[in-house]
């Protein structure tokens, strides 16, 4: 089953504590502080991959955790970084916050994105010495990950887009053309999901991709194509597929356009291929009398008999642009590598360990958010817990 939506949840790995040590070695009794800095917890990535077709490997509700930063040690030892969690994506995949914002656009093979951003390591004991202070017994704890939830659209990237009425025989002239095996039958709605065919030609390849076929009203959610229309906003360019057996192609392709057009994204203003398909089942080649500067090529054509096949292949290469749609504005300003911030990375307060238990800084957080952090720094029963001149105990 094809898969276009995906909703994940998404955790970046907590950064590493420092580390309270302080150097001893022979003749050398009181060598001061030399505690490490903990390692920066591992980011969740997101890479566009050019081998995956669809979101079907993303499971419902999937929970990506990346991985927790390693403690300093002593004689100022870093900790290990944390290992990231990266999920492959199809190319063309488009990402979305809780909110419905769109946040990164993977529109190329290999780009990437960043959904939640480890948190930054604790630092250890030495960064807090000083003329007054030569021997603190306290180091930072390391910061939480980022987290969130996020929504994967995804909107094929092909080179032409067959679309038309249920029936119209877009399966088998794909299969005609393509190296793509979809399901054909005589009835309407035989493709339920959209299929990718590559067209190759004199060593060249093309993609070309097939929808469910589209009714009138299917810009306002009638029918089934209509989920599918995000599918036709990159086509380069669209093969308006027409059953002219039926002998009113004019009046077909007005239907179909006034759909695309009622949906937007530029659909109304793609160039277009008219292919008048089924010319086996009429004894004279079927009439069509529309004029529009959108229509490049008017073909007739049998993908059951194989008549004009030749003729079709040779227009794709012929007229596809070589720049690819880029469908709005926002799309266009979004980089290959993107870093998204789901929360606020910077905080009121600083925690650190201290020999008794944790010492916090600043402006305390609401006790529910204490307690969660405290809890992941490896708080335990009977710890001291110090803010401000206030010490508690924790339960």
């Amino acid at each position: 089953m094809f898969h276009d939506k995906a909703r994940i949840y998404v955790f970046g790995g907590r950064g590493g504590d420092g580390s309270i040590h302080f150097r001893r070695e022979k003749y050398v009794p009181k060598g001061g502080p030399d505690g490490g800095d903990g390692g920066e917890g591992g980011d969740v990535v997101l890479i566009a991959d050019s081998r995956r077709r669809d979101l079907s490997g993303v499971r419902p509700n999937q929970k990506l955790r990346a991985g927790r930063g390693g403690g300093g040690g002593g004689r100022l030892s870093h900790g290990a970084d944390g290992d990231d969690a990266v999920l492959n994506v199809p190319v063309g995949t488009q990402v979305f916050d809780g909110e419905g914002r769109l946040v990164a656009d993977l529109a190329h093979a290999n780009a990437r994105v960043v959904v939640a951003k480890g948190g930054t390591g604790g630092r250890g004991n030495k960064h807090f010495a000083g003329a007054t202070r030569q021997t603190p017994r306290f180091a930072e704890v390391g910061l939480p990950g980022e987290e969130g939830e996020i929504e994967l659209r995804l909107k094929l990237l092909a080179d032409a887009a067959l679309v038309g009425l249920p029936n119209a025989g877009k399966s088998s002239l794909l299969a005609r053309i393509s190296n793509a095996r979809p399901k054909i039958a005589d009835y309407p709605f035989t493709t339920l999901a959209p299929v990718l065919g590559t067209v190759e030609m004199d060593g060249s390849q093309l993609t070309v991709a097939d929808v469910p076929g589209l009714i009138e009203g299917a810009s306002e959610g009638i029918g089934l194509g209509h989920e599918f229309l995000a599918h036709l906003e990159r086509a380069r360019l669209l093969l308006h597929v027409i059953d002219s057996s039926e002998g009113d192609a004019d009046e077909r392709w007005h239907t179909i356009d006034t759909e695309l057009a009622a949906y937007g994204a530029g659909l109304d203003t793609r160039p277009q291929v008219v292919v008048l398909n089924k010319i086996d089942l009429q004894p004279e080649p079927p009439a069509f009398d529309i004029e529009d500067e959108r229509i490049v090529r008017v073909l007739r054509v049998s993908a059951a008999t194989g008549a004009g096949i030749d003729e079709l292949k040779r227009t794709l290469f012929e007229l596809v642009p070589q720049e690819e749609v880029v469908p709005t504005p926002e799309a266009a300003e979004l980089v290959d590598y993107l870093v998204y911030r789901p929360q606020p990375a910077r905080r009121a307060y600083r925690v650190f360990r201290t020999d008794g238990g944790f010492r916090v800084t600043g402006r305390p957080p609401d006790a529910a958010e204490l307690e969660a952090i405290l809890k992941a720094a490896g708080a335990r029963e009977g710890d001291e817990v110090e803010m401000g001149e206030e010490k508690l105990e924790w339960q």
